[in-house]
């Protein structure tokens, strides 16, 4: 089965009611789409309130794709805001207790940084990772093109079959080292996960602060034709996994939800189970 949603659910006008307050995103996303990205995890390991009001706001078979904190994953600069890595990776653990409990978590995402590159070190990185997370659904996300070279392209697959590793596929630009080609293989035979960053080259290598990179990496809008050509990509992964998760990220322009959306169409894809939304009460 294929299950598409978006990454974050704060930024997607085309979800909400118009008479609906802030505080209510979440809920109006919840009656769009059966999965969500949880980016508020990579910026800070997320307190146990948090966690509580997402699932008290979203259908039971709701599912969040929860995003690995920047610390676990080489992202953090500077030191970590807690004792130790493996104090880190616990309060990490702890904080998904919630999601686990209501059979809401869908992976956890590790995405390593473009600087990772396809190394022992990195490669043994990996398995610590997995070793802290023991037991919890991992999906891995290369942002280096090392690992899907002609040397290395088949043992990192098979790496990750071994290791019992979810792929990350992706469609993002392709713009050098820091950007990876769309593999569409599958490691594990429960889950894939699909993401997709937009064909944006040029904004994909812009330097500048973190708020206007974020701003121009991700606008990109999906034509048609560019989202059919996807249909039998994400078909060849749904019959190798039992769910395919595909999360839509060129959210810089507003785009994704209609990106989204459409690609549900081309599927032919029906969700039950979906929120009440406001029209549908009346």
């Amino acid at each position: 089965m294929i299950y598409i949603g978006l990454t974050g659910w704060g930024d997607h006008p085309d979800v909400y009611d118009e008479h609906s307050s802030k505080q209510d995103k979440l809920k109006d996303y919840a009656g769009h789409f059966p999965i969500v990205e949880l980016d508020a995890s990579f910026y800070a390991v997320q307190p146990e309130r948090n966690m509580k009001k997402w699932v008290a706001e979203t259908p039971d078979s709701f599912k969040f794709i929860v995003k690995a904190y920047q610390g676990m994953t080489g992202h953090q600069r500077g030191d970590i805001p807690f004792e130790s890595k493996e104090e880190m990776f616990k309060a990490f653990r702890l904080s998904l207790t919630t999601l686990i409990e209501a059979d809401k978590l869908g992976v956890v995402l590790l995405q390593y940084p473009p600087w990772f590159d396809c190394q022992k070190q990195n490669v043994d990185y990996i398995r610590y990772c997995k070793q802290q997370l023991e037991g919890l659904p991992l999906a891995v996300e290369f942002r280096n093109q090392t690992w899907y070279s002609d040397e290395f392209r088949d043992r990192t697959l098979q790496f990750l079959k071994d290791e019992e590793l979810i792929h990350s596929v992706c469609d993002e630009p392709q713009a050098g080292e820091g950007s990876i080609p769309l593999i569409a293989e599958s490691t594990h035979q429960g889950v894939t996960v699909f993401r997709l960053h937009g064909r944006n080259v040029a904004g994909w290598t812009k330097k500048g602060n973190e708020n206007s990179w974020r701003e121009v990496r991700y606008l990109y809008d999906y034509r048609e034709a560019e989202l059919k050509d996807l249909v039998p990509v994400l078909q060849k992964l749904d019959r190798a996994s039992d769910k395919v998760y595909v999360l839509f990220n060129n959210n810089s322009g507003g785009h994704a939800a209609a990106n989204a959306k459409t690609m549900i169409e081309l599927l032919g894809l029906d969700y039950g189970g979906l929120a009440p939304r406001q029209l549908d009460l009346f």
